[in-house]
């Protein structure tokens, strides 16, 4: 979507030089859709404002108003708000379905296979088949969101992750439940779920003029996090009244979401040059080279790892300790669902943030809140009073997420936004493993308290460390290639 029309549409018969300076005003204003050169090309813009219009007023051979005056009005005019924007509700609303869908068959396949099996080890198996694309098929589904059409890719993976879903209810309907069966499609279910986000992530500065990112991440952030918190509850849900209704439901979400990304238009990535198509893995070793060049970046993803291990951590506290505490599974599910309205309404006031406080500053705050946070939970038992402390944190870390997708957009080039979106979903979803692990073995030797004490430590020894690195002092855009 561009920004804002063709400039010079009252004149009938333009002269040579009107028309090169059309087609110079019509190049300005691709440049500026390229979120990647943004920053710098508003500095350009205010320290060259003056000049520019000096030098336009004395190439004007005669005074004609309507010539001068009509641009002006054009580029002063508003873009169309994104309620209006038709592209990015569409875009949205699939991507939306999708996600919905997705997170009810990820409560739907364990606890089908746990019902039908009465085996725990193969419900963990399968819930593991799901997730494993989350770590295995990243890196080379970025190389091909930025290689191929990224509307194809979502409306093909959106059409197969309902055809497996489709499958799996007719499996479940008839009764016959073959373990190797649900893994397979556990496994395909997940890495076509991955290559989804990755397409919807990168597509949305197509659909939106650069001024407008803050607000789309916010609105995409707010949509995942409802997503999270409607979706646990219906996959369940559907699941007492019939292991196969899940799938049935996430096969209607899957096709409505086909539909809504039917309606896009246009293309969701710039055009490529043609060039020799190097190999996949050259494609990836090149988004790991520019990944490792920005600084800024690698600061802020070592962070969002590092607290990500410790919030799973202490997600495993908190039930250990609400269990010796003579808690039931409820008033777990009521902290953690706290945890998820909080976040909700953090993504929903992320652009605020974004807008008054610079990316290094939303860091290192947000660390040492989550660090001063941590520190009532080693002694607080009331899932209440946990949960109002677990909704503070999820709308720190929905400011989180707002912030740093708006500034992955901004940094990364068009034609790497695909390879540098699996990157920081690698390192904060990776990450997360080894959280449990560790606190496990920390919890069975220190037990819950001190357990999370020692994660409020860490907490903040990262925030210290954010404070003093040379990375994040250099500032967001200071090591942007």
């Amino acid at each position: 979507m561009k920004p804002a029309t063709d400039e010079l549409t009252g004149l009938t018969e333009p002269t040579e030089p009107t028309q090169q300076a059309g087609q110079a005003g019509q190049a300005e204003k691709t440049a500026l859709t390229d979120p990647a050169v943004l920053p710098w090309l508003l500095a350009e813009q205010r320290d060259d404002a003056a000049p520019q219009q000096k030098r336009r007023t004395t190439a004007q051979p005669e005074p004609v108003a309507e010539p001068v005056a009509e641009p002006d009005a054009e580029a002063a005019a508003p873009p169309v708000p994104l309620r209006r924007n038709r592209d990015y509700r569409l875009l949205w609303g699939g991507a939306g379905l999708s996600l919905l869908a997705g997170r009810a068959t990820a409560v739907a396949y364990p606890l089908a296979v746990l019902w039908a099996t009465r085996s725990p080890s193969d419900a963990g198996l399968v819930g593991t088949a799901l997730l494993l694309p989350q770590l295995v098929v990243q890196l080379p589904g970025g190389a091909l969101v930025d290689r191929w059409d990224r509307r194809r890719i979502m409306l093909v993976t959106g059409l197969g992750q309902a055809v497996v879903a489709g499958v799996i209810a007719a499996l479940l309907l008839s009764g016959h439940v073959w373990l190797w069966a649900l893994l397979a499609a556990a496994f395909v279910e997940g890495t076509l779920g991955v290559l989804f986000q990755l397409a919807e992530r990168a597509a949305v500065p197509a659909v939106v003029p650069p001024e407008q990112i803050g607000a789309a991440m916010t609105g995409n952030e707010a949509r995942t996090r409802g997503a999270a918190i409607a979706g646990q509850p219906l996959g369940s849900g559907l699941v007492t009244l019939g292991s196969a209704l899940p799938f049935v439901a996430a096969a209607a979400g899957q096709l409505a979401a086909v539909v809504c990304l039917f309606g896009v238009r246009g293309k969701l990535q710039q055009e490529r040059k043609d060039a020799p198509r190097t190999a996949l893995a050259a494609e990836v070793r090149a988004g790991l080279v520019w990944m490792w060049r920005q600084h800024f970046l690698r600061a802020v993803m070592a962070a969002v790892a590092v607290s990500n291990i410790l919030f799973q951590g202490l997600n495993l506290a908190v039930m250990s300790g609400i269990q010796s505490a003579g808690g039931t599974e409820f008033q777990v599910g009521v902290v953690l669902s706290l945890s998820g309205a909080g976040g909700l309404v953090g993504a929903l006031s992320g652009g605020r943030w974004t807008e008054r406080l610079s990316m290094r500053a939303l860091v290192i705050g947000g660390l040492t809140v989550w660090a001063l946070l941590m520190v009532p939970v080693a002694v607080l038992r009331d899932p209440y009073a946990l949960g109002a402390i677990f909704a503070l944190s999820g709308y720190v870390g929905g400011v989180f997420n707002v912030a740093g997708g708006v500034y992955l957009v901004r940094i990364a080039p068009d034609s790497m936004r695909g390879r540098a979106n699996s990157l920081a979903m690698l390192v904060g979803g990776g990450a997360m493993a080894a959280g449990p692990v560790a606190a496990g073995f920390a919890l069975e030797g220190l037990g819950p308290t001190r357990t999370i004490l020692g994660l409020s430590l860490a907490m903040a020894v990262t925030a210290l460390a954010a404070l003093i690195s040379p990375a994040l002092r250099r500032g967001p855009f200071a090591a942007a290639d």
